[in-house]
């Protein structure tokens, strides 16, 4: 099989982090940099789109999820033949589940509770399965129509 006919390469990125702001904000960053690597450029709308999801669902892991001594984890999984993103960010809190809501109207939009609205609307697909190696569950979110190298 020549270079030209090989299939395309499954990318996959798995770290856990600690479930702190701190933990999310690098999170996001090393995930914008996978992406980038794969060859969804940075500025670009795809990858923008990628980074604020996997941002938003990071961001939920700590302020939602979040257990004392225990981290959250983050798959990324880039499918060229597919060109389909997906992220899943795990954590260890099974009782809080994610739901969407729509704040009142009145709510100062800093305070937050938009962030699974914006999921919905960035998304192609998103939802959550409960975790199969311990307690909590596992987020996850579908982009598709990506280009990917």
């Amino acid at each position: 099989m020549t270079a030209a006919q090989s299939p395309l390469t499954v990318h996959q990125f798995s770290m856990r982090f600690s479930s702190t702001p701190r933990g999310a904000r690098l999170a996001r960053r090393l995930c914008g940099n996978r992406l980038d690597a794969w060859g969804i450029s940075y500025g670009s709308d795809a990858h923008d789109t990628v980074s604020l999801v996997a941002a938003e669902l990071c961001a939920n892991a700590v302020r939602h999820g979040h257990v004392t001594g225990r981290d959250f984890r983050v798959l990324l999984t880039a499918d060229p033949a597919t060109g389909t993103v997906r992220i899943e960010v795990t954590d260890t809190r099974g009782e809080r589940l994610p739901h969407l809501s729509t704040p009142a109207p009145e709510a100062d939009p800093c305070d937050g509770g938009r962030g699974l609205l914006l999921v919905e609307t960035l998304t192609d697909r998103w939802g959550w399965t409960p975790r199969v190696d311990g307690p909590g569950k596992t987020v996850w979110a579908e982009c598709t129509a990506l280009r990917l190298t």
